[in-house]
């Protein structure tokens, strides 16, 4: 019999590739406005600006997704495509891990459960950005359900 956590992986892994479905203006729309939204205070502080003018494609093989993001007057943009300086990528779980500070960055990179190509400083400098985010920036609620799917992954 499956526990609550194991089935409800298996039900992400069946969910989360229909996202490919979405159309991706409304893909866009959503993760630039949630992206600007929740990283508002490390945007302002130029935590971003290595992405100035570059292009860094973040790519989930297993969901058949990617995206290109940016940076330009507005904030973080996404594009559907773009000549990317640099990309990540690994699967939805690895992310998961990564953004619910679960796995250590540098693990998932040297283990390869995460991939850089590309622009390798660019692609350091990205790493390292993400690993000193405080994740106090984003919405309380978004951190809880994050750390708490992290930690059902981590230990399922």
């Amino acid at each position: 019999m499956l526990s609550c956590k194991q089935w409800l992986l298996k039900g992400a892994d069946r969910v989360l590739p229909q996202l490919r479905k979405v159309p991706f203006v409304v893909q866009r729309l959503t993760l630039q406005q949630t992206l600007n939204r929740c990283l508002a205070e490390p945007l302002r502080d130029g935590g971003f600006e290595l992405l100035r003018g570059r292009w860094l494609c973040l790519r989930i093989p297993d969901l058949g997704l990617q995206w290109f993001l940016t940076l330009d007057r507005n904030g973080l943009r996404i594009a559907e495509r773009a000549e990317a300086q640099v990309t990540i990528s690994g699967n939805w779980r690895e992310f998961l891990l990564l953004a619910s500070r679960q796995e250590d960055p540098d693990t998932l990179f040297f283990r390869r459960r995460l991939v850089i190509e590309g622009d390798t400083e660019l692609g350091l400098g990205l790493k390292n950005l993400i690993d000193s985010l405080d994740p106090e920036v984003l919405p309380a609620w978004l951190w809880r359900h994050l750390e708490r799917a992290g930690k059902g992954l981590a230990m399922g």
